[in-house]
């Protein structure tokens, strides 16, 4: 965070202490500076009353002033500040919004709090830490422990479960016995949560690199069950691989998940991502024929939010398709089972799009590349000019460490990518629509087979020109059969 949005925060106490209220910073960037991290953001707790707090401000937004919260806005650089009234609140019919809030005191506000790890203040001012909950101990000793009776925290709202498992397996803290119990108890109900929300809070949890505990955690807990519930058919059904001779499905799903880090950032490397973050790539040519371009938005150190529920859900479709020849384990076409599984989870989860069209990609095409080297060149071009295969190449990557150990598949198609020209491996097609009318062909359903033909001939480097490719056109249309 920059030192300017530090002092803003600062400066938002001053002039609040200054006009005779109370004012501390509270909750997540608190927590950090004990833990001595640097905060994203800084959250202001105060006295005044939220029409107080828009009379001292210019430039406020009253993003929920009947719950007591206003956002202070600052300059570009300063960002922008959330200020809380003191709080108390009622009951949460709703499982997330309490019914009534009644503005009180710090010592009150930090009892209606989540956890004691968010629940300290702090006066930037004063530089005087106040610890109501004993936050501050539990940090020291590594402890994630709901505030006050857990039943009561996770009953005014449900999301907290999954929040508990995220902050447990960020900073890799122990769950108090009894906030685990708790969680235990009724991670069913989170099933009555918001998609929406179970989808951001999921989200946050798998672009950590803390994932593999988390979702672990998540398992143990219950409330993969009740989230992904999918996953769970996957105990207790043998893997044997040679890099995991003993163990089920799901610690091999775990396994990928645990390579998928250091293959994403090797993909990124061998292809040179990063450096070429920003260029302008040629137009390519989805399978599905849509226009699109190599997807360079996520190339960053961790995988994205896509690539990650890719690996988690793709081997999902083996318990349905699972089989027996003798005594050998059979899950024949498990890859369209678990596409269509993905498709489906995608949708509960209420997913972009364009979120679940990538991870339904990638679950269907997570062993395409096993075979690359023997692959037909029209082939593997229409899959390697595909937005997604960065992602798929880390996928493949990460699932072939966990299974044979090998990975030539994907440093083969690696070394197709960085070597052949895009003009090679992407050339724009030979002939369109209208060149087909013009040699007299009718606009019809062999329009497509024929631009598919003659597009296949081009990427197999059969035909090269539109002379060529006119001529393939003629003698395909003189092979067929006349209708009837």
């Amino acid at each position: 965070m920059s030192d300017s949005k530090r002092q803003f925060a600062i400066e938002v106490v001053r002039r609040l202490q200054q006009s005779g209220h109370r004012a501390l910073w509270a909750g997540g960037c608190v927590r950090d500076l004990v833990m001595g991290h640097e905060p994203d953001d800084f959250d202001v707790a105060t006295s005044a009353r939220p029409e107080q707090v828009q009379d001292l401000f210019r430039r406020t937004i009253a993003v929920g002033a009947s719950f007591g919260v206003i956002v202070v806005v600052g300059q570009p650089e300063q960002g922008q500040v959330e200020v809380a009234t003191f709080r108390t609140e009622g009951m949460y019919s709703d499982g997330r919004h309490p019914d009534h809030v009644e503005f009180s005191t710090p010592e009150a506000d930090a009892g209606r709090r989540d956890f004691t790890i968010n629940g300290i203040f702090f006066d930037p001012i004063r530089d005087e830490l106040l610890d109501f909950v004993g936050g501050r101990a539990d940090i020291e000793r590594r402890v994630l422990r709901a505030i006050g009776d857990p039943r009561d925290r996770f009953a005014e709202d449900r999301l907290r479960m999954l929040r508990a498992v995220r902050f447990s397996a960020r900073f890799g803290f122990a769950m108090d016995p009894a906030t685990e119990d708790a969680i235990q108890r009724v991670a069913g109900s989170i099933s009555g949560v918001s998609a929406e929300r179970i989808q951001n809070e999921l989200r946050r949890l798998l672009e950590h690199p803390s994932r593999v505990a988390g979702i672990a955690l998540c398992d143990r807990v219950g409330l993969l069950s009740a989230v992904l519930p999918e996953l769970v058919a996957t105990h207790g059904i043998p893997q044997g691989k040679p890099v995991q001779p003993t163990g089920d499905l799901w610690e091999h799903i775990l396994l990928v998940l645990e390579f998928l880090g250091d293959a994403w950032r090797t993909t990124v490397d061998r292809l040179g991502l990063a450096e070429k973050k920003g260029i302008s790539p040629i137009d390519t040519k989805h399978p599905s024929g849509r226009s699109g371009q190599l997807d360079l938005s996520p190339f960053s150190t961790e995988p994205s939010f896509t690539l990650v529920m890719g690996v988690l859900l793709h081997d999902v479709g083996k318990p349905p398709t699972m089989g027996r020849n003798g005594t050998r384990l059979t899950f024949h076409h498990h890859e369209h089972a678990g596409s269509r599984m993905a498709d489906e989870i995608g949708r509960r989860l209420k997913l972009s799009n364009d979120d679940r069209e990538r991870i339904t990609w990638l679950v269907e095409h997570h062993m395409y590349l096993c075979d690359a080297k023997h692959m037909r060149l029209a082939k593997l071009k229409r899959i390697l000019v595909h937005p997604g295969i960065a992602e798929l190449l880390a996928l493949h990557r990460a699932d072939a460490l966990a299974s044979s150990g090998e990975s030539e598949a994907v440093e083969y198609c690696e070394k197709m990518l960085r070597e052949m020209p895009e003009t090679e491996l992407n050339p724009p097609p030979l002939l369109t629509g209208h060149d087909l009318v013009r040699i007299d062909l009718a606009p019809g359903p062999l329009f497509k087979q024929t631009l598919d033909a003659v597009r296949e001939a081009q990427l197999d480097g059969s035909i090269r020109s539109k002379k060529d490719a006119i001529a393939l056109v003629k003698r395909l249309i003189g092979e067929r059969p006349p209708k009837k």
